[in-house]
């Protein structure tokens, strides 16, 4: 069986229980799922954030993450994949992202779960603008991301030291 993948960057919010439920549609095989959802915060570093831009190049930005699920089905014994990012104007406690992985057990679904989001916040070439009362700002990579991308043995360049 060839495992089930769908990639979405979108400016429409999402529904995680229709999602799920579309993610395990026919397969009796599937011992587990687990999904993670991003959201907006309403701080970061320290400065209130009224609200967030996201913006992506379209066709590249999916075909990145598509490369990244194809690396996440090399790597662990998973079924389906569904991932959804949003972009555009977002406020604080809105879902930004979703990352769902389901598999016959739930070791490889929470691995390739963490190893995708780990990899989509590093690798992913979307770019994001806090509104903050002190004005716009970009948001820059962390260092802790690309750390958490090096337990996967994946070196990012992405963060200042």
């Amino acid at each position: 069986m060839s495992a089930q993948v769908r990639v979405t960057v979108q400016a429409d919010d999402f529904d995680l229980g229709c999602e799920v439920a579309s993610l395990r549609a026919g397969d009796a095989g599937i011992g587990a799922v687990a999904a993670f959802v991003g959201t907006v915060r309403d701080r970061n570093e320290g400065l209130g954030v009224s609200s967030m831009e996201l913006e992506h190049y379209p066709g590249m930005t999916e075909r990145a993450i598509e490369a990244m699920v194809d690396e996440a089905l090399f790597r662990f014994d998973i079924r389906a994949v569904r991932i959804i990012h949003r972009v555009g104007l977002l406020h604080p406690q809105d879902q930004i992202v979703l990352v769902a992985v389901t598999s016959a057990h739930r070791g490889h679904a929470f691995q390739a779960c963490e190893f995708l989001m780990d990899y989509l916040k590093t690798q992913a070439p979307f770019w994001k603008k806090e509104h903050t009362p002190e004005g716009a700002r970009w948001v820059d990579a962390r260092v802790s991301d690309d750390d958490a991308l090096k337990r996967w043995g994946l070196a990012s360049t992405n963060a200042a030291a």
